[in-house]
């Protein structure tokens, strides 16, 4: 039996509430992170793991390597370092291997990152970002260096990632490269979408389809 669910109420309402920000054009710094394999545990370690919303997890993201025991910050990790901002993380190859938790994600989205550079993502990983308002862009070996060269010689330089056009930009040099995302993931990101709200915005068709 096909359940029809009113629209924001019930469950569809509830979850509907873990939708994200839409994506267009972002132009911002970037951290970086230049550290290769850094897998789901270190991103968010498993003891972080107990809540179910999208909430919170920003403050333990890379908990191990931000926090020394005692809480206090270490000063030489990059999140840490006052001389970098912005919504985009500049990643290493072989970026969120290991476990398959959504939470990773979360974690990189709920402390304000909107874009996660590499030049390889897991699969899973590349998937859980997708489905939670994170891009991840993936670029070449050679021009992932030349954006950790961009950061290393000014801090505050600016990329831009444009969506549509499906392209990440170096702006202090012009150089720019073309990424792949899957279409419907792109409509997804461009209006704030899960893939609940999606069936939502596409009730009427269901509905239509489901007609006698």
């Amino acid at each position: 039996m096909l359940l029809t669910p009113p629209l924001r109420g019930g469950w569809v309402g509830l979850l509907n509430k873990m939708a994200y920000d839409k994506f267009s054009t972002i132009t911002s710094p970037a951290v970086p992170l230049e550290i290769e394999n850094v897998d789901t545990d270190q991103i968010i370690p498993a003891r972080f793991l107990k809540a179910v919303e999208r909430k919170g997890f920003g403050d333990n993201l890379f908990r191990d390597w931000r926090y020394n025991k005692d809480g206090s910050h270490k000063a030489d990790f990059p999140l840490n370092n006052k001389k970098y901002s912005g919504k985009i993380l500049v990643g290493a190859k072989n970026f969120g291997s290991g476990s398959s938790r959504e939470h990773a994600a979360w974690a990189i989205y709920d402390y304000g990152f909107r874009v996660v550079v590499s030049s390889f993502f897991a699969d899973i990983f590349k998937g859980n970002a997708l489905n939670n308002g994170l891009l991840p862009v993936v670029v070449t070996p050679e021009f992932l260096q030349k954006i950790f060269d961009a950061i290393e010689k000014d801090a505050n330089t600016e990329f831009e990632v444009n969506l549509e056009q499906q392209k990440f930009t170096i702006k202090a040099t012009g150089e720019s490269i073309d990424f792949e995302i899957n279409p419907y993931k792109k409509h997804c990101l461009q209006n704030g979408l899960d893939d609940i709200d999606y069936l939502v915005e596409m009730k009427s068709k269901i509905t239509e389809f489901e007609a006698p």
